[in-house]
């Protein structure tokens, strides 16, 4: 009888972890770091977008960001995950940006406010659909707008736990605060948004999602970082 040949089929290739390639461009190897630049960028773009509220500063804060990262690799401990020290630069990139940009009040909010539970951001529901794109694209630009004039102690918080979807835990690492300063800065912050988007909420009806439903997290297409 003829002989079967077991047809063999190779495993996928893993992902290499983000630990490996910082390890790898800590010894010099420049490609491991540009694996980093495209597995991160869209992401810390988001983040960027958000807190500077235009796609040129935001694509400036996003060069800045890696830039400092790659400066600053070297020093890198493994004490947190390379995405946690990677958002904590984005965001130090961006608020220095802002307060450059324009003179913000700062008002200390560290201690937790005494209220039980995390109060959410709550807005409408807004479905696809045609006749609903208007309203949509109006109601993303009136988010955007209330987030960009929030003070920045409440807006990185808004910006990481709401609009890009980490945990109160990830959120207190990224910004080197505590959960329960985290608590208070999200329910202080949410509280002005929830006053600032009133009137674009129909008959003033609340939902119960921190986000709109049918209204996309993402923003324009993050640009490609220049590589060296």
């Amino acid at each position: 009888m003829p002989e079967h040949k077991q047809l063999v089929v190779a495993a996928p290739a893993l992902p290499v972890p983000d630990d490996e390639l910082v390890r790898r461009v800590q010894a010099g190897n420049g490609e491991a770091f540009e694996e980093l630049v495209r597995r991160y960028e869209r992401k810390v773009y988001n983040i960027t977008y958000r807190l500077m509220g235009n796609e040129q500063d935001a694509s400036e804060a996003l060069q800045d960001a890696f830039l400092r990262a790659y400066r600053f690799i070297g020093k890198f401990q493994f004490k947190s995950s390379f995405f946690t020290w990677l958002y904590r630069i984005a965001t130090n990139v961006s608020l220095s940006k802002l307060r450059k940009r324009e003179k913000v009040d700062i008002v200390s909010i560290d201690q937790p406010v005494n209220e039980a539970g995390d109060l959410p951001f709550e807005i409408p529901d807004v479905k696809y659909g045609p006749e609903k794109l208007m309203h949509q694209r109006e109601l993303r630009a009136a988010i955007q707008k209330a987030v960009d004039e929030l003070a920045d102690d409440y807006r990185s918080v808004v910006v990481l736990r709401d609009l890009e979807g980490l945990s109160n835990e990830e959120v207190s690492k990224v910004l080197h605060l505590s959960v329960a300063a985290v608590k208070s800065r999200l329910h202080r912050g949410r509280l002005v948004l929830r006053e600032k988007l009133k009137n674009h909420l129909p008959g003033g009806e609340i939902a119960t999602a921190p986000w709109p439903a049918g209204i996309e997290r993402e923003t324009e297409e993050s640009p490609v970082m220049e590589r060296a």
